[in-house]
């Protein structure tokens, strides 16, 4: 009887990918595909809330100026409502007003928070309290805090008049005379916004190496000389940055204006170009002319802001 024989199975090789692949290799990568997918399902939701709340109300106002809308009924009309809002007679004095306010807050808004950061920084004791002292107002409601001064600021019993009379001083009008509301409303602003520039100054100033100060002081230098040779080269983008940031703040200037002296003032000495916004918004049912003046606004804001930048990188 003959044996059989088993025919033995021969393995082909597959061509192509090996079937060894790491499995850590294919559990890294999926971690990586789902990490990535969660930082873009972030960015999309910031992008939305920023495209919704920014860039539609910005693309809408622009619409909004060649606009005009009747009893429900909306049609073109061209630079109808730019001509309109630029042949109003408080028009120049809006932006008088308003650059005046700018000018201002620069003086004081952005000079006193820089030199507070500075005494803060010296300090050796209490430093913290102190921070917490100084941003205090900021945690303030800004209706709350526009109010409180506009009770500091009566001529009979408001708390400023009350320390002048002590002190046997000339008392002033503030918010009463057109002389002195608009400096008023900024000392109010300044007050009420200067915590958050200073933490950031001071945040600045923590970053310059203790060794540009020893070298000044072996050269012996002041402390003015120190100031201007050491810690204002050592913030200068800072600065900068806080400089557009505060003219960009300051041109929308509305909420201390309206709540402390009725949005015009005495003689019209407070009147911005926001508050005139709101009045053809909402005092004259003129969209339009609103939109069309907010879109002058924001032109002025991205020329300036657009001039500024420029200026600052050449002179890095």
């Amino acid at each position: 009887m003959a044996a059989t024989t088993v025919p033995q199975k021969t393995t082909k090789r597959r061509a192509g990918r090996p079937t060894g692949v790491p499995e850590q290799k294919r559990s890294g990568l999926r971690r990586k595909l789902g990490s990535n997918v969660q930082a873009y399902g972030f960015l999309i939701g910031a992008v939305l809330c920023f495209g919704f709340f920014s860039w539609y109300p910005m693309v809408r106002e622009f619409i909004m100026s060649f606009q005009q809308t009747r009893r429900g009924v909306t049609s073109w009309v061209g630079m109808k409502n730019l001509k309109t809002v630029y042949h109003d007679p408080y028009f120049w004095t809006a932006w008088k007003n308003t650059a005046e306010f700018s000018l201002y807050a620069l003086v004081i808004g952005f000079a006193v928070p820089f030199l507070v950061a500075i005494m803060l920084n010296e300090l050796r004791h209490a430093r913290g309290y102190l921070r917490m002292v100084v941003y205090l107002p900021v945690m303030l409601p800004p209706v709350a805090g526009a109010l409180l001064f506009k009770y500091f600021y009566n001529p009979e019993y408001g708390l400023f008049n009350t320390i002048l009379r002590k002190v046997h001083l000339p008392t002033s009008q503030w918010l009463d005379s057109s002389h002195t509301a608009l400096i008023s409303v900024v000392i109010a602003a300044t007050w009420m916004s200067m915590g958050s520039a200073t933490l950031i100054y001071l945040a600045a100033l923590q970053n310059i190496p203790g060794e540009l100060y020893e070298a000044a002081d072996l050269d012996g230098a002041g402390l003015l000389s120190k100031i201007w040779h050491v810690t204002i080269p050592q913030t200068r983008m800072v600065l900068s940055l806080m400089f557009l940031l505060q003219i960009v703040a300051t041109m929308q200037e509305f909420t201390n204006v309206y709540l402390m002296d009725g949005g015009n003032g005495p003689e019209n000495s407070t009147m911005t170009v926001v508050y005139m916004v709101y009045q053809y918004g909402f005092h004259y049912n003129n969209f339009g002319g609103a939109a069309a003046l907010g879109l002058m606004l924001m032109l002025v804001l991205a020329v300036f802001s657009g001039v500024y930048t420029r200026l600052s990188r050449n002179s890095d």
